[in-house]
Parts: structure tokens; C-alpha cells; sequence
């Protein structure tokens, strides 16, 4: 920015007409942003990736990944003679690679109109990319000179300063720049829901039960159906389309704010979900044939490689938003999973059935013998090689040894479900209350089995997902667009210098607490429509008052979490096994080492969270007693009960 001041020397200001050109400071370039949300959320990701050169590397690639996939998925449909591969083998031996495909000529005359379609549709998207991509390099340009200019840091530095640090740092600035004009002074809380605004909102939803979706599948149950582009579509729906309940970013319609339009907003709101719908479905068979062909690149080779990698368990995107505070970035929720990680997977590896143990036992005794004898054959003559489907006969065989062999539980290891899940839920904070006392039930592990899902139902989960997300905006979003409609009303509250922001995300103990989780300290009772489910005011206010110890609560939110700290610090101890109430072995955590560093401050400690956090459950559970030795799913009350 450039300002200009007339020149004025001693009393005769009026004879000097000379402008003289006035560079202003480096740092002053960003007073007064307009879009602080953006500035914001690119600020964190410059930071989490590891600053501008790494960021524009990720971006070249992406396009460059991009065409490779297309390219690959042309060569399979179009570029490989086939009826030599599984046809005619009376024609001359092939001698080279090259003899096994099609001339470039061959596959422009063999590709029909929907392949040009495609093809058409596809150099659309990457152009577009392209120029998204160009747009990030300037924004993020401009990213780098904030952080080098105005922040002093460079980027090489970046890996060595964790995001409390750098928050600091713009809380500082923002004394000096201004750069929110509406308050002197940007508290950490601020920061937080300028970067969370969105996910905040459907952290809230995920913990009233208005999403993710729940669906009744035949042979299964109930399946929490949340995928990457059920999530896409929401937000364009909620938030992004020119439809949104947003205006822009920081604002509500002001429409939304009054009741006597809500049903009128609400068929609003079910024509653009049945619009919405209807373009699923139109680009469902593009986006399906890219599902496919980005899981067969994706995964092929580590499939060839390691057969059992896709009975790994890995926590769903259902997971990270139910078990997500309120105002938690995404490495803090990262480094709370990677800990919980070794005590869930232990949890669910105890549960086996005696019928499938004996039947895995039978099937790899018996693999082990056709394997032996395909590697004796392979040993005495290594021309049994160019026997037809030797290698794929070879490589089929060894990936159901992996799988078979995946399914016998270890003999070796000790199964203690009660105390596997406290240790879990030391790490994740949050577990349904019903769970208590039922670790060892089916029912317990099937529905935790949707926190922790395997990968080859979270693949097979995206490549449905451009059949499956018309169907369920249909039958499920759209039933609920009143319900929506009342949420946004209901649930949001102007702040002033951030905006509108989801009401939850206050951490306001006193509007949105659970007297279940606060004992006698609660001074007033709100319904059960306001309150969060699962202790999740209580327990996102205490993560993150200890995630930035600076920053001060209201009185009320600081005295709750200084008297949940002391009590905890004495009635936590003294528990033992023999009262009922399980010890938490806060060392059983993977990949802790990793995260420490990054996930708070440096005197940051997590054992105090986890500490308080069964201590709040403790409490909860003894206010309770035996009310929620019931299913899981009745503990939550949908809105439309409201």
C-alpha cells in the first residue's frame, strides 16, 4: 500500500505543491483485512505445510497426478490389445513391453463419443485447477511476506515453531496493524473461530444428531453414513453456494434470524437440496469412473505389496467429527487420535468369534500347502514362471493367507475391554455413556467400529459415494431442512470482531451446559434442546483453556474449569479398581512423541486433559447412575423432538 503527504516546510505551506511519495512500513501492509477467516485459515495451512515452496511443490504435483490418472485410465480402456493378453496365442510372441500396446493412432480411432466427453469435461476441471492453483501462489505470496515480514519468520523455521507460537506472534501484530478494525485486541478465542467458523457448525450438528446421516442398512444396522463428498456437498449447500444460509463467510442472512419466515425458508432450503441432488446424479458416472481409477492407482501397488493393509483400521471422518471439540484445529484433534490409535485397535482385535477363528485356522493351513507347492515348483524350474497365470495364481493365493491370517486372534495377548476403552476414551474424550459397563458387548463394538473403520470399507465407502450422496440428500437432508433452518436460528450468535459464529463454540457453560456434567456448580438449567450432548461444553471449554493458558474465560467458564482441575488433581488418584471407577494407563498411546511439540504450548501437558477428562466422567456417571445402560443411540434427543 502507498500513501502520499503534501510537503510543508516552516510557514509557507501553500507554496510548495510537491507530493512526495511515502512507502509505508512492510508490516502495515495488512491493516484493516477484510476477509480474516480466509487470511486466517491460509495463515494455519501455511504453517501446517511447512511454508510457500513446499505449498506450490503439493499444488504441481495435484495437477500433475491429475492428468497421470486420466492418461492411465485412457491406456487401460483404449491402449492394450487385449485379445492378445486373454485371446489368440497362435500369433508370433511378443518380445518387448511396447508389443502389448496399441500405436497412440490406434487409440484416438478406437475412442467413441464418451470418452471425447470425458475427456472434454476433463481438461475443463484441470484448467480450472490450473488456475486455482495460480491464485494460491499469489494468495499464498502474500501469506509468505506476512510471515516474513510482518511475523519474522522465515519459512525454514516454520518446523520448528508450533502454532501457539506463531498465534502469539499475530495477537501482537494485530496491536500494532490493526488488522480487525472492530476490536484492538484478537484473543486466542477469536483466532480459533475465524479458522473453525464452518466446522464448529457441524461439530454442533454431528452432537445434536442432526448429521452425519444414519441409515438403516439390511444385514448390518445402523450405519453412520460421512464421506469426503457427502461433507463437499454440505458445505456448498450450507455455507459456499450463492443459496448458502451464509452471505459471505462471517455473516448469517439476515432472513434466518426470524422465525415467522422458517417454513418459508425451509422450502427454500429443499429446492436447492432436490437441485443439488439432480447434479449429483448428472456427473455420478464422471465422478464414479474417477473414484475408480484414483482408488486402483491409490492402492494397487500397496494391496500387491502388503495384502492385509486393507483389514488396517484407521478412524473414519464420522469419527474425527464426533469425537472433535468445539475450537480444536485439525493437528490438536491429530494428535489426540494418533494416541488413542494402539489402545482402540487392542479393543477391537479382542473381539473374535470362535466359528470364524476355527474356520481362518482351517483356510491358511490349507493355503500354506498350495503356496508351499507353487514355491517347490517355482524352486526346481524357473521356467514354471511363463506359465500362463503362475505369478497371478501366486499373488492371489498370498493375499488370502493375509487376510485369513489377519482374522486368528494372538494367543499372547490379554483382552481387558473395560479397561482398553477407558484408555481410548483418555485420549479421544469422548465416548457415548452408554458404553460404560458394556465394553465387552456386540453392540459396544459395532458401533465403535464406525469411529474405527477399516480401509477397505472407507474405500469402498468412496467409490459408492457418487451413487450414494443424491440418495441420501434426498431421503435424509432433505426431510430435515426445517430442522436446519431452526438451527441456524437457534444456534448462532454475533461476536464482535469475528461475526457470526455457532453458539456452541462459546464454550458457555452456563447456556449450553449439561447440570449432569457440572454437578452443583450449575447456577442456571438450560433445556435439553441447548444443551450439548456428551459433555461436549464442558470438555472442549477444559481442552481449551489448557491448549492456551493464556486466555482467560469468562468468570464463570474459568471457575468451572479451576475447580474441574483441582478436584480432579485429588479424586482422580485416589480411585482404584475395586470402587468401579478403572484406571487410566496414559502411557498406552502410539506416535505421542510426534505430536507433543505441536499440539499446544510448550508447558502444554496432556495428561492433565486426560486426567480431567475422567474425572468429568466419573462425575457424570455417578450423577447418572444406571440411566444409560441403554443403546447408545437414544441418548441424544433428534431436534425435531423440539
Amino acid at each position: 500500500m502507498q500513501s502520499y503527504a503534501a510537503l510543508q516546510e516552516g510557514s509557507e505551506p501553500e507554496e510548495s505543491g510537491v507530493l512526495i511519495h511515502v512507502v509505508e512500513s512492510s508490516r502495515s501492509r495488512w491493516n484493516h483485512i477484510e476477509d480474516l477467516d480466509s487470511f486466517f485459515s491460509r495463515m494455519y495451512r501455511y504453517h501446517q505445510h511447512s511454508g510457500f515452496y513446499v505449498m506450490m511443490v503439493e499444488e504441481i504435483l495435484e495437477l500433475f497426478e491429475f492428468v497421470f490418472v486420466v492418461f492411465l485410465g485412457i491406456i487401460i480402456l483404449h491402449g492394450i490389445d487385449y485379445v492378445f493378453v486373454f485371446g489368440d496365442k497362435s500369433q508370433e510372441p511378443k518380445i518387448s513391453i511396447e508389443d502389448l500396446f496399441y500405436r497412440p493412432s490406434q487409440w484416438l480411432s478406437s475412442c467413441g463419443w464418451v470418452t471425447y466427453l470425458i475427456l472434454v469435461i476433463v481438461v475443463i476441471v484441470w484448467v480450472l485447477r490450473l488456475f486455482r492453483g495460480i491464485y494460491h501462489m499469489f494468495y499464498y505470496w502474500d501469506i509468505k511476506q506476512f510471515y516474513n515480514s510482518a511475523l519474522n519468520i522465515d519459512d525454514s523455521q516454520l518446523s520448528n515453531l508450533t502454532w501457539h507460537e506463531v498465534q502469539t506472534r499475530v495477537r501482537a501484530v494485530q496491536l500494532e496493524q490493526q488488522m480487525c478494525i472492530h476490536k484492538r485486541e484478537l484473543s486466542e478465542l477469536d483466532i480459533y473461530h475465524r479458522i473453525l467458523r464452518q466446522q464448529n457448525y457441524f461439530v454442533a450438528m454431528a452432537n445434536k444428531r442432526l448429521l452425519p446421516p444414519r441409515l438403516q442398512v439390511p444385514l448390518i444396522g445402523e450405519v453412520v453414513y460421512w464421506t469426503r463428498g457427502l461433507r463437499y456437498n454440505m458445505q456448498l449447500l450450507l455455507f459456499w453456494g450463492p443459496w448458502a444460509p451464509f452471505q459471505n463467510p462471517w455473516h448469517l442472512r439476515e432472513e434466518y434470524r426470524k422465525p415467522n419466515l422458517r417454513h418459508e425458508l425451509a422450502h427454500k432450503l429443499r429446492r436447492h437440496i432436490f437441485w443439488l441432488a439432480i447434479a449429483n446424479v448428472l456427473f455420478a458416472p464422471f465422478v464414479l469412473l474417477w473414484q475408480i481409477l484414483f482408488v486402483i492407482f491409490s492402492y494397487a501397488e500397496l494391496v500387491k505389496r502388503e495384502p492385509g493393509s486393507l483389514g488396517i483400521r484407521g478412524w473414519s471422518l464420522y469419527g474425527r467429527l464426533y469425537l472433535r471439540h468445539f475450537n480444536e484445529l485439525e493437528h490438536e484433534l491429530e494428535a489426540r487420535l494418533a494416541r488413542a490409535y494402539r489402545p482402540a485397535t487392542r479393543y477391537l482385535a479382542g473381539f473374535n468369534s470362535p466359528m470364524v477363528t476355527v474356520i481362518a485356522r482351517g483356510a491358511v493351513f490349507t493355503i500354506s500347502g498350495i503356496l508351499f507347492i507353487l514355491a517347490y515348483l517355482g524352486f526346481l524350474d524357473q521356467d514354471i514362471l511363463k506359465v500362463s497365470y503362475y505369478l497371478t495364481i501366486l499373488a492371489v493365493f498370498s493375499a488370502l493367507f493375509a487376510c485369513f491370517r489377519a482374522l486368528i486372534p494372538d494367543e499372547t495377548m490379554a483382552w481387558c475391554p473395560e479397561t482398553l476403552l477407558t484408555n481410548v476414551l483418555a485420549h479421544t474424550h469422548y465416548l457415548p455413556p452408554g458404553w460404560r459397563g458394556q465394553a465387552h458387548t456386540d453392540r459396544v463394538r459395532k458401533e465403535f467400529q464406525q469411529l474405527l473403520q477399516y480401509t477397505f470399507v472407507r474405500i469402498l465407502e468412496g467409490i459408492l459415494n457418487p451413487v450414494m450422496t443424491p440418495f441420501v440428500l434426498l431421503t435424509y437432508v432433505y426431510p430435515r431442512a426445517l430442522d436446519i433452518v431452526d438451527f441456524f436460528r437457534n444456534f448462532t450468535v454475533s461476536v464482535v470482531g469475528v461475526g457470526d459464529v455457532c453458539s456452541f463454540a462459546q464454550m458457555d457453560v452456563r447456556k449450553h451446559g449439561n447440570p449432569e456434567w457440572q454437578g452443583t456448580q450449575m447456577q442456571t438449567v438450560p433445556d435439553q434442546y441447548t444443551q450439548a450432548e456428551d459433555g461436549k461444553t464442558e470438555l472442549s471449554l477444559v481442552h481449551f483453556t489448557l491448549t492456551n493458558p493464556s486466555w482467560r474465560p469468562p468468570p464463570e467458564a474459568q471457575q468451572f474449569v479451576q475447580t474441574v482441575q483441582q478436584e480432579s488433581m485429588i479424586t482422580v488418584p485416589e480411585r482404584s479398581s475395586g470402587d468401579g471407577i478403572l484406571q487410566v494407563d496414559l502411557n498406552d498411546s502410539s506416535t505421542y512423541g510426534s505430536y507433543q511439540k505441536r499440539e499446544g504450548p510448550p508447558n502444554s501437558d496432556f495428561n492433565t486433559m486426560s486426567i480431567s477428562t475422567k474425572y468429568l466422567h466419573d462425575r457424570h456417571f455417578r450423577q447418572v447412575g444406571s440411566r444409560y445402560q441403554r443403546p447408545a443411540m437414544e441418548t441424544t434427543p433428534l431436534l425435531s423432538s423440539h
